[in-house]
């Protein structure tokens, strides 16, 4: 994985979690999904640099 990409998804990831924390805790189903989806995002992301680092080697 490259650095930055690799950097970029945990971002992503951390976001959505904290977004999706907060959603719960204040009962904003808007910003719970959000955060949901900027986690998957990330997620996503990261699968995505894992895969390309799997036909590298």
């Amino acid at each position: 994985m490259s650095a930055g990409e690799k950097a970029k998804a945990k971002t992503e990831q951390a976001q959505g979690k904290a977004k999706e924390a907060v959603g719960r805790a204040t009962g904003d189903e808007r910003v719970e999904a959000e955060g949901q989806a900027t986690k998957s995002k990330g997620d996503a992301r990261e699968a995505k640099e894992k895969t390309k680092d799997a036909f590298k080697h």
